[in-house]
């Protein structure tokens, strides 16, 4: 047994209990047992963490299937790696994943952890280890009652990237926030050399239009989606910075999946929009950052199956289920671009809350483009969720057809009324919490096989 002191010892004690017991009992709680390690240990991370190189991954979206991507190829690579798979990346949910890793007697050869963290907590995770890799996917605007503007979040994951300089950051160089840090951190860039449609210009409601150092507006050799791209500033000279792995062709992007040239290297990625050709290049970048080749990256992306609602796909009697958590304006429009890939009829439901997980505020729902599915051959409009009212009146000023619109919060009648639609193929579009609950529900009904 390693030497540890005994309140270390009582702390992965009672958070493995705890942890057995909420997954057996309550079936859910993944955060709480690492709030019970942190109450009688505050420094528990660092003793279960020794001896981990840490991938950390951050960012606004594609957190969770980003990791799921990076912990699938070193799995294929054949080294010993743990995850934070359930999305529990609060600082107790991170202590917690570790805590259940976490073995007395017999010690993981050379072990990876791969670990997703939200933004405003990494400086709580590199408080007490030092990651192999921190990466960043994107900064988007997001919870605004709880982050702020796009440059609080940025300043949130430099206060924790500044406590270790020597971990080396690979970062999404299109994201314009991301170039030229004043820190000391080795950085590598991805991005896209390449279009993702042709004359793609700047969104409207664009995060981060103007330049971070003389506020001049950016210009755009290319734009990929948002604010992200190939961009400088007429004015001082700032451009994006040198890329080290890129996008340099895409052969094929539809519904299901996409087909790319990252580099020289052709990658298959198995989970359709443009933003999974995202995760899957900051993917590729880490685990070439790792010395693992090319066919082994090549081999998990192309096997890649969602994670936890994250373009999950189930099926309830004869209908096709896709379950696509949607959050802020940025990662709802792309997933508006990948309902617009379908070339046949389809339904889908749109579900909206305003717990606390969410965001307190749902106006940002004004700054996503329904109006570009208005003309799509969608059969049935579900309406779910706390704030369904809300969610209706944007998808009639959207221009979708009122008549089509099937209003439904309780969970039993909207399964009822979605087994009823003329449609195959269906679509969820779910805030946090409703695709949080609305999969247990499932789950109890036995549509879903593992909840967490």
């Amino acid at each position: 047994m390693s030497t540890i002191n005994i309140n270390s010892i009582l702390s992965i004690f009672l958070s493995k209990i705890t942890a057995f017991l909420a997954k057996h009992i309550v079936k859910g709680g993944s955060n709480f047992p690492g709030k019970i390690a942190l109450k009688l240990d505050k420094t528990i991370l660092k003793t279960v963490s020794k001896g981990y190189k840490v991938i950390l991954v951050t960012g606004t979206n594609g957190k969770t299937t980003t990791t799921s991507m990076i912990y699938n190829i070193l799995k294929e690579n054949g080294l010993n790696v743990i995850t934070n798979n359930t999305g529990a990346n609060l600082y107790p949910g991170i202590v917690a994943c570790f805590v259940s890793n976490f073995s007395f007697f017999k010690k993981k050869k050379s072990p990876y952890a791969v670990i997703e963290v939200d933004e405003a907590n990494v400086k709580f995770i590199t408080e007490h280890l030092t990651p192999e890799i921190i990466t960043v996917t994107n900064l988007f605007r997001d919870q605004l009652d709880r982050y702020g503007e796009v440059y609080t979040t940025l300043v949130k994951i430099l206060e924790g990237v500044s406590k270790v300089p020597t971990s080396k950051l690979v970062l999404n160089g299109d994201e314009s926030l991301l170039g030229k840090l004043n820190i000391k951190n080795p950085c590598v860039y991805y991005g896209f050399n390449t279009p993702i449609k042709e004359n793609a210009s700047l969104d409207l409601n664009a995060d981060a239009k103007f330049c971070k150092f003389c506020k001049a507006p950016y210009s755009y050799n290319l734009v990929t989606y948002n604010h992200l791209g190939d961009f400088y500033c007429p004015e001082c000279g700032y451009k994006r910075p040198d890329l080290s792995y890129a996008v340099n062709k895409i052969f094929d992007l539809t519904a299901e999946n996409s087909s790319v040239l990252i580099n020289s290297t052709e990658i298959f990625i198995s989970q359709s929009g443009a933003y999974n050709i995202y995760n899957g290049l900051c993917a590729f970048a880490i685990a070439k950052e790792l010395g693992i080749e090319d066919s082994i990256i090549k081999s998990s992306l192309q096997n890649q199956s969602s994670s936890f609602g994250r373009q999950e796909q189930i099926t309830i009697d004869d209908k096709d289920i896709q379950i696509i958590l949607v959050k802020n304006p940025a990662g709802y429009n792309q997933a508006l671009d990948t309902l617009s890939l379908n070339k046949n009829e389809f339904s889908a439901v749109f579900m909206l809350n305003d717990n606390y997980a969410d965001g307190r505020d749902v106006s940002w729902i004004w700054d996503v483009d329904f109006e570009k599915i208005s003309t799509l051959k969608i059969e049935d409009v579900f309406v779910s969720g706390m704030r369904m009212y809300d969610m209706a009146v944007r998808l009639k000023v959207a221009g979708l057809n009122v008549d089509k619109f099937i209003l439904e919060e309780d969970y039993e009648q909207l399964t009822n009324k979605v087994k009823q639609s003329k449609s195959k193929k269906i679509y969820i579009l779910a805030t946090y919490t409703a695709m949080i609950n609305y999969r247990k529900y499932l789950h109890s009904k036995g549509y879903i096989n593992k909840l967490w």
